[in-house]
């Protein structure tokens, strides 16, 4: 957990207790009144409802009762099942309910010490990239004696219902946490990084390889700590209806378990396959299963044994579990979302990350060189008008996780400004070393791009190729201003940070030693013919690219005469008379060997498109011709802002 902790509303619990113990008095949260507005934004939806404490609904309350299980639980009134199955996958891993609910002993009722109770709560949530302490009262929305939202089912436990009322505390009225998703809750509970898949887009339930690399990916991350859950899209259906199957549509349901099981030879007879590959649900509203192969008192059951079954893990422990095959579980839901718990500890056997974070927003302004708002990639005038993130990928190639969120938005749905946001990002490849802000998309390759989607974050995984790379996160339309946090998980550091600057900044001293009139962008593609330097017909060429004082080497590329190096370059030239010298050398032990070089004067009217140049010996334009012909772009602008 991160050394700094927010107060939410600046509220104190120590000194909040403190106050009301020395006074006698059970404390009430003037931020979160146990009053309508606290309910509902839409006064329209209010109903009869009295604020009660838990001592008042039963004898002995609890925070908790024999710890915390997934089956603790029921939705209630609101529609936020999300919430009730974010509930469920926290139950499951003691380590990360007891970061929401610190101290839950201190916090626990104590029959013995009646007066040591004060009536006030804290649970903590990762919200917006920092983990931030909520305080509430015990002060319970019911009906007829009833708590009307999240409950236990054991009738003196309460962690739930108070858990609920702080979240909806952060989210501004119990009515903002109607319809949500299961991983953005998750995401406050842990601060994990949320992905969402369409099972039917990515045809999950057709493809068996496809369905077969889900399967791992969502064993690997169930086995690290991460969060499950799925659920049926309500497209063209009333929500809530059951399907022939008996699952609930737009209603999201918690995985408890994950099995590839080995099945016995008598097993093996019976199901005539060798393995199973299965996968555990829980409704959120502790009845209502799937009715399907594998459910309750479905065939396949009855040709497993009670002790296979145990052997096997294939257990239920209450109401509303049930068991599916993988691939049925892929024809039935729509949606998933996986919440990964990234592993950046040192001290660990899993494979570990470096994680860099940066607080950004989209800025609307009149002035394109100072406009952060430009929208997606579609949006070629005003695309690169984006906040630019610049990082480096250190080893031959690298798999990279980056996460976008934006703000959480239920809290404006007073102002009828609840919904998210359509978000994005594009990774380009840029020159090697490149330090300003991108201007004009020209020898740059458009490597990746996430999804666009009105969920809170997105999330995109890939393999990237050794260099200097851009990360433009967008807004779908241009002007949408918001604010947001990138995160960039890499496996040796990347040095992510904010491109700012537009071009060099003139100083003192750039007046006595010159400030750059010119800037060139090189692409070296590629190069063919070259002079063969050992026994088996090949080389080991690479390019050293010189501009004045300044000088850029590409990676060896092994074993080729005809090597494809894709290396750029940005130069800002103080001479512009000074050319730009491109050489090809091979690669060797004791002392490298010069092959052959091309001169260009890299001026603003030449010709944009690639250039095959023949190499030529050392010195003037006269100079020897050497075997082979090398591919270059060269552009140059006398206005440093433009490329």
């Amino acid at each position: 957990m991160s050394s700094t902790m927010q107060l939410f509303r600046d509220q104190k619990y120590h000194e909040l207790k403190g106050q009301c113990l020395q006074q006698g008095r059970l404390f009430e949260d003037p931020e979160f009144p146990a009053s309508d507005e606290s309910l509902f934004y839409d006064l329209a939806a209010e109903g009869k409802i009295e604020w009660k404490r838990p001592k008042e609904l039963c004898e002995d309350p609890h925070l908790l009762v024999d710890g915390m299980s997934s089956h603790d639980f029921h939705q209630g009134k609101l529609g936020n099942c999300w919430f009730v199955a974010a509930c469920s996958c926290l139950a499951l891993r003691k380590s990360l309910w007891q970061q929401v609910i610190p101290d839950c002993n201190e916090q626990e009722w104590d029959p013995k010490n009646p007066g040591k109770y004060a009536g006030i709560f804290r649970f903590r949530f990762w919200r917006f990239g920092e983990w931030t302490e909520v305080v509430v009262d015990d002060l319970l929305p019911t009906e007829h004696g009833e708590l009307i939202y999240c409950r236990s089912n054991v009738r003196n436990e309460f962690w739930s219902a108070l858990l609920e009322k702080a979240y909806a505390k952060l989210a501004g009225s119990y009515q903002a946490l109607d319809g949500g998703c299961a991983a953005d809750a998750l995401v406050d509970f842990t601060g994990a990084v949320a992905e969402s898949i369409n099972l039917a887009e990515g045809k999950y339930g057709e493809v068996i390889s496809e369905q077969m690399k889900l399967f791992e990916d969502l064993m690997k991350v169930h086995k690290r700590g991460g969060f499950i859950s799925c659920s049926i899209s309500s497209s063209g259906r009333p929500s809530e209806a059951e399907t022939e199957l008996g699952l609930i549509v737009g209603h999201a349901y918690s995985v408890t378990a994950i099995r590839k099981l080995r099945l016995g030879e008598r097993l093996l007879f019976s199901f005539k396959a060798e393995k199973l590959f299965m996968i555990r649900l829980r409704n959120p509203w502790g009845k209502k299963e799937w009715h399907g192969a594998w459910s309750d008192s479905s065939e396949e059951w009855k040709k497993v044994s009670d002790s296979e079954r145990k052997n096997l893990g294939l257990t239920v422990e209450n109401d509303g579990e049930f068991w599916m095959t993988f691939e049925d579980w892929c024809k039935n839901f729509t949606d998933v979302d996986i919440c990964r718990t990234v592993n950046t500890s040192y001290f660990s056997l899993h494979k570990t990350w470096e994680k860099e974070m940066m607080y950004g927003a989209w800025v609307k302004h009149p002035e394109p060189l100072l406009n952060r708002s430009g929208g997606c990639f579609d949006n070629r005038e005003t695309f690169l008008q984006n906040p630019q993130y610049l990082f480096d990928v250190k080893k031959a190639e690298d798999k990279v996780l980056v996460s976008l969120q934006q703000e959480d938005r239920r809290q404006y749905r007073k102002e009828g400004k609840g919904d998210n946001i359509t978000i994005g990002f594009e990774i380009l490849k840029v020159e090697d070393n490149r330090r300003y802000r991108l201007h004009k998309l020209t020898v740059q390759e458009r490597v990746a791009t996430s999804p666009y989607s009105n969920t809170r974050s997105v999330f995109l995984r890939r393999s990237l190729q050794q260099g200097r790379y851009i990360l433009i996160p967008t807004t779908y339309i241009p002007g949408v201003p918001t604010k947001f946090i990138l995160r960039l998980y890499t496996d040796v550091p990347s040095k992510l940070r904010e491109l700012k600057a537009d071009r060099p900044k003139m100083t003192c001293w750039s007046l006595l030693c010159g400030y750059p009139r010119r800037v060139t962008q090189i692409k070296v593609h590629s190069a063919e013919g070259l002079q063969k330097q050992d026994r088996s017909g090949g080389a080991d060429p690479y390019v050293l690219i010189k501009c004045e004082k300044q000088s850029w080497r590409s990676p060896v590329q092994h074993d080729t005469t005809s090597p494809i190096f894709n290396t750029q370059v940005i130069f800002y030239r103080k001479d512009i008379d000074s050319p730009v010298t491109i050489q090809v050398w091979n690669s060797k032990l004791l002392s490298d060997q010069f092959l052959g070089q091309a001169v260009l004067a890299a001026s603003p009217g030449d010709p944009r498109q690639p250039q095959r140049l023949r190499l030529r010996g050392r010195g003037g334009g006269e100079a020897a011709e050497l075997p082979g012909h090398i591919t270059v772009t060269a552009l140059s602008s006398d206005d440093l802002a433009e490329l």
